[in-house]
C-alpha cells in the first residue's frame, strides 16, 4: 500500500510527533511504500509556528492509497478534509496526539478554521488513532469519541528495548534529576520552572539536575536556576545526541516530565526511561498518568504544585530500596508494554 504521511513537524526537531512520526515511518516501510510530507519538505504557502498551508500537496496525495494524518497541523488538516470528501475511496488514519492550548492571540485566530473543521475531518476519517483511551476520553474530541468507538484504535508509542536498557552497576552517590525535552515557546506546557523551583526546595544535600534539551526559553531557565542560587547544581546539557540520551537515562535516579496541562498527551521520554531502568515522576494529567503505574514505576504528582513535585522528588530519592524495585518494575513494563514490536504489529493492522 501506498502511504502518505502528513505531519507539522519532523526531526531534527525536537518533540514527540515528529519522533512519532519517524517511527512509523520507518516501521510502515519494512511493509507499505510510504512517504512523509511536513512543512520542511514542502514548499509550503504559508506557515506560522507549526501550522502551514501547502496547496501542492493536494494533488500529490492523488498518488497514494492512504493518508496517514498527524493532528494537530493547523492549516494543512483542511486540506487533507476536502481531500478525503472528493476521494471517499482514499483510506484516512488520523493519529490524535493531542488538543491545543496556550495559543498566543495570532495563532488562536489563524487556527479557528482547522479547530471548526476538526470535527469534519474526524467524522470522515476511517480510523482515529491515539496513544491512550485515557486521554482521548478527557480531550475536547470526547464526544466524537463517545458517538464513535468502533473508530478509535489505541496505539501507544513503542521504544527499541534492546536500545535503551539498564545499566548496572548503578551509583546513586549523588542523585541525578534529569528533565528531557523541548525548551521552546512551543512547549511551554513541559513546567520545566517548576521543576527548578522543585529543585531548589530539596532539603537532601547530594543532587544534581540535568536538563536536556534546547530552545528560546533556555535563557530564562538559566536565570531561573541562577535568581533561586542553585546554579551550580542544574546542569543544561543541550540537545543530547542518541547515545548521550541513553546514557542520560541510564545514569539517572529520576526522569520527571512535570507538564503542566493537556498539551502533554503521553510522554515519550518517560517510555524511554522506563526502558533504561528509571523510575519517573510525571504529572497526572489524562494520557500521561496511564503509562505507568502509581508508586510502582514511579510517582504521579498534582500539575502545577511545586511543593507537591519537591514531595515526591524527596520520596524517590531518599529511599534506595523503593527506588531499586521501581527500577525493575520499569523495565518490566516498558519490555511487555511498549516493545517496539508490538507497536509496529498494531501499526500493520490500520493498513490492511
Amino acid at each position: 500500500m501506498k502511504i502518505a504521511q502528513i505531519v507539522c513537524v519532523y526531526p531534527p526537531y525536537a518533540g514527540g510527533i515528529g519522533t512519532s512520526a519517524e517511527q512509523f515511518e520507518a516501521l510502515l516501510g519494512k511493509t507499505h511504500e510510504i512517504e512523509t510530507f511536513h512543512p520542511k519538505n514542502t514548499k509550503p504557502l504559508l506557515k506560522l509556528g507549526h501550522g502551514a498551508f501547502i496547496p501542492s500537496l493536494y494533488k500529490k496525495l492523488s498518488r497514494f492509497d492512504a493518508i496517514f494524518l498527524h493532528y494537530p497541523f493547523f492549516g494543512t488538516a483542511e486540506l487533507v478534509w476536502l481531500f478525503k470528501r472528493l476521494n471517499p475511496n482514499k483510506k484516512l488514519v488520523v493519529y490524535y496526539h493531542m488538543d491545543v492550548k496556550g495559543l498566543n492571540p495570532l495563532a488562536k485566530l489563524l487556527s479557528l478554521p482547522s479547530l471548526i473543521s476538526r470535527s469534519w475531518l474526524l467524522k470522515r476519517a476511517d480510523k482515529i488513532v491515539c496513544s491512550s483511551f485515557d486521554y482521548i476520553k478527557n480531550s475536547q474530541i470526547k464526544e466524537i469519541f463517545a458517538a464513535n468507538p468502533e473508530k478509535f484504535v489505541e496505539l501507544p508509542f513503542g521504544i527499541d528495548t534492546k536500545k535503551f536498557v539498564p545499566h548496572h552497576p548503578h551509583t546513586d552517590s549523588v542523585k541525578k534529576i534529569l528533565f528531557v525535552g523541548g525548551l521552546d515557546k512551543a512547549h511551554y506546557f513541559k513546567g520545566v520552572d517548576n521543576l527548578i523551583k522543585a529543585c531548589a526546595g530539596l532539603a537532601i544535600k547530594d543532587w544534581q539536575l540535568i536538563i536536556g534539551g534546547e530552545g528560546d526559553l533556555k535563557a530564562n531557565y538559566e536565570t531561573l536556576a541562577k535568581e533561586l542560587e542553585i546554579k551550580d547544581r542544574v546542569m543544561f546539557a543541550g540537545k543530547l545526541k542518541a547515545e548521550e540520551l541513553i546514557k542520560a537515562y541510564q545514569s539517572a535516579s529520576v526522569l520527571v516530565l512535570p507538564s503542566i496541562n493537556s498539551n502533554e498527551a503521553f510522554g515519550i521520554v518517560l517510555i524511554e526511561a522506563l526502558s533504561c531502568g528509571t523510575p519517573v515522576i510525571a504529572s497526572d494529567l489524562p494520557g500521561v498518568r496511564s503509562v505507568f503505574s502509581n508508586h510502582i514505576e514511579g510517582l504521579l504528582i498534582k500539575p502545577r504544585s511545586v511543593s507537591d513535585l519537591t514531595e515526591k522528588l524527596e520520596i524517590i530519592l531518599n529511599d534506595n530500596d523503593q527506588r531499586e524495585l521501581m527500577r525493575l518494575n520499569a523495565r518490566e513494563l516498558a519490555v511487555n508494554k511498549y516493545d517496539i514490536s508490538l507497536t509496529e504489529a498494531r501499526l500493520n493492522k490500520l493498513f490492511l
